[in-house]
C-alpha cells in the first residue's frame, strides 16, 4: 500500500509540473496577448487581432524581404522601404497603433511630450531583455539599467570629454590621410574614377576605432570587424522569429556559429586588454586612447571605493564595452558618412557650399578640432543627414510595472516603440517638405529647427544619450573635410538607391560615386 501510495503521489506530482508548465505556455501564446489586446483597445489603440504565436511577424517578413528586393526611386521618403509593416501598419490604423512581436504587442509611440518622458524617466523605461543570442553581438553601457549603467557611465565619461578627443583628432587625420591617399592615386590617371565609397568609409570608420580607441592598427582589428558584421546579420535574422525560451541552447547551424563567434572575438579582445594592463603596469601603454582611459578611470574607482567584487569593472565587463566601441563606434560614423556623400553628390549646390566653408577654415592644411567645431555649413549638412537617414531606425522599451505615459497606460512588461525614422519624416513636425533635404532648417540650431518638440534623437535622448556622439560627429566632420579639400563628387549612373537595415541602416548595393580631383 505505501509503495502504491508512493507512486501515486509521484504520478499526481507530475501531472501537476504538467498542468503548470501546460497553463504558463498557454497563458504566454494566447491568454497574456488576448489580455494585452484588449487592455490596448480600451485606450483607443488600434491593430491587428493577435494571430496564435507569431503574430505580425510573418506578414512583417513578407514586406521587409519584399522591399529589399529591388532598389527604390531616387528619393528620401525611405520608410516604406526601411520599416514597410510599420509604415504600413501607421498609414492602416493611425498614429495611435500597435504592432505584434509575436505573443508580445508593441505601443507605437508618436507624441513627442511622450518621447521626452521615455528618454527622461528611463527607469520606468528600460531596454527589453532580448533573445540572449542576440546579446552576444554587444551589450555593454546601451544595454545595462539601474546602478550596473551608472557605474559603467561613470568610468567610461572621462574617455569621452572633449579635452579627450582633441588628444584623438592626429588619429583621425592619419586614418583620413591614408584613405585619401587611396583615392588620389585612383584618380590620378584620368583625373576621374568610379567607385564604390561604401567599404572604404566602412574600413576608414574601423581605422579609427582601432587607432582612437585602442592604439592599434585597422589589420590588427579586422577580424573582429569581419565578425561583429556576421554576427549583426545572424541578429537581423533573429529579430525577425519568435524568441522561444531555451532555444538557444540547442545545437543548431545558427546557434553554433554565433557562440563560435563571441569566443573568437572575446579571445582577441581579451588578448588586446591583457596586453594594455601589463604595459601599464610597466609604466608604459597610450593612455590617450579609449582603451587606456578606461583602464585608467577603472582603477581610479577600485582605489576610491576599495577592492571589492561590486567595485569597477571585471575583464568580462571590459571587454563588452570594447565590443561596443567596435561595432557601434564604425558603424555610426561610416553610414553617416556615406549617406553624407551621397546626398551632397545630389545637391552639388550644397557640396559646394561644404567645400568652400572648409577651405575657408583650413585652406590646404590638415583640419584642427577648433576649427572643426565651427563649421557651420557642414554641421547643418550632417543634421540633415542623420534626420533623413538615422543611423538606428528604432529604439524600443519596457516597463516592468503599469506606468502611465501621457494619455496612455502601459501595462505591466508591455513594450513601446519610439520610431525614430517616422518622427523624423513627420510632415506635422516638419512641414511639408519632412521628406526633402533641407539643410537651411537647422540654421539656427536644432532646438530652432524643431520648436523646442522632441522630434530629432538620431543619438536618443536624455541622461542616456549615446556616449560616442561628439566622438562619431568630430571624426564625420574631419573626413568630410579632407574629402571636400582634394575632390569633388557626383552620383555614378550605376548607383541604386536600397537603403536598409542590418542593425544601422545601410546602402544595401553599395554607393557608387564618381571621384574628381578637385583644381
Amino acid at each position: 500500500m505505501e509503495v502504491s501510495g508512493a507512486r501515486a503521489a509521484v504520478y499526481v506530482g507530475l501531472v501537476s509540473i504538467v498542468i503548470a508548465l501546460a497553463w504558463r505556455v498557454l497563458n504566454w501564446v494566447w491568454f497574456r496577448p488576448k489580455r494585452l489586446e484588449r487592455f490596448l483597445r480600451q485606450q483607443g489603440l488600434s491593430g491587428n487581432s493577435y494571430r496564435f504565436l507569431f503574430g505580425d511577424l510573418k506578414d512583417s517578413s513578407t514586406m521587409t524581404k519584399e522591399a529589399k528586393s529591388k532598389p527604390m526611386n531616387l528619393s528620401h521618403d525611405i520608410t516604406p522601404r526601411v520599416l514597410p509593416y510599420l509604415h504600413h501598419t501607421v498609414n492602416t490604423f493611425g498614429k495611435n497603433c500597435f504592432i505584434w512581436d509575436g505573443p508580445n504587442p508593441r505601443t507605437i509611440i508618436t507624441n513627442p511630450e511622450d518621447v521626452k518622458d521615455v528618454f527622461a524617466k528611463y527607469d520606468d523605461f528600460q531596454r527589453p531583455n532580448s533573445n540572449p543570442l542576440v546579446q552576444l553581438l554587444a551589450t555593454g553601457l546601451s544595454s545595462y539599467e539601474d546602478e550596473k549603467w551608472a557605474k559603467h557611465r561613470r568610468i567610461i565619461n572621462p574617455a569621452f570629454h572633449i579635452e579627450r578627443l582633441k588628444k584623438m583628432v592626429p588619429a583621425f587625420d592619419a586614418c583620413c590621410s591614408e584613405m585619401i591617399s587611396k583615392w588620389e592615386v585612383l584618380v590620378s590617371k584620368e583625373g576621374s574614377c568610379e567607385l564604390d565609397i561604401w567599404p572604404y568609409l566602412q574600413n576608414l570608420s574601423a581605422d579609427v576605432i582601432s587607432r582612437a580607441a585602442f592604439g592599434s592598427s585597422y589589420q590588427e582589428g579586422r577580424k573582429i570587424f569581419q565578425l561583429l558584421t556576421e554576427q549583426a546579420q545572424h541578429v537581423m535574422k533573429l529579430l525577425q522569429t519568435v524568441y522561444i525560451p531555451g532555444w538557444r541552447f540547442l545545437p543548431t547551424k545558427m546557434n553554433k556559429r554565433m557562440k563560435e563567434i563571441d569566443k573568437e572575438i572575446k579571445a582577441s579582445l581579451e588578448d588586446i586588454i591583457n596586453e594594455r594592463k601589463k604595459a601599464m603596469k610597466m609604466g608604459d601603454g597610450t593612455k590617450d586612447d579609449l582603451l587606456g582611459i578606461l583602464l585608467e578611470s577603472n582603477f581610479k574607482e577600485i582605489q576610491q571605493h576599495g577592492n571589492k567584487k561590486s567595485v569597477g569593472m571585471s575583464t568580462e565587463d571590459v571587454i563588452e564595452e570594447c565590443k561596443l566601441f567596435y561595432f557601434a563606434g564604425q558603424d555610426t560614423t561610416s553610414v553617416l558618412l556615406v549617406w553624407t556623400m551621397v546626398l551632397l553628390s545630389m545637391y552639388p549646390n550644397w557640396q559646394h557650399r561644404a567645400r568652400e566653408e572648409a577651405l575657408q577654415a583650413f585652406g590646404n592644411k590638415k583640419p584642427d578640432f577648433d576649427g572643426l567645431t565651427h563649421l557651420k555649413v557642414v554641421t547643418m549638412i550632417l543634421n540633415e543627414v542623420l534626420r533623413l537617414y538615422p543611423p538606428v531606425l528604432t529604439s524600443d522599451r519596457k516597463v516592468h510595472k503599469k506606468t502611465q505615459l501621457g494619455k496612455l497606460t502601459i501595462p505591466a512588461g508591455g513594450h513601446i516603440s519610439l520610431p525614430t525614422a517616422l518622427f523624423h519624416h513627420d510632415k506635422e513636425l516638419w512641414g511639408a517638405d519632412a521628406t526633402e533635404f533641407n539643410p537651411e532648417r537647422f540654421s539656427e540650431g536644432v532646438s530652432k529647427a524643431t520648436n523646442g518638440r522632441v522630434c530629432f534623437f538620431p543619438f536618443g535622448g536624455g541622461p542616456r544619450i549615446c556616449i560616442g556622439q561628439n566622438f562619431s560627429l568630430v571624426e564625420a566632420k574631419m573626413a568630410l573635410s579632407m574629402i571636400l579639400q582634394n575632390f569633388t563628387f557626383e552620383l555614378s549612373p550605376s548607383y541604386a538607391h536600397a537603403p536598409h537595415s542590418v542593425i544601422f541602416l545601410k546602402p544595401q548595393f553599395g554607393a557608387h560615386i564618381i571621384l574628381h580631383k578637385r583644381n
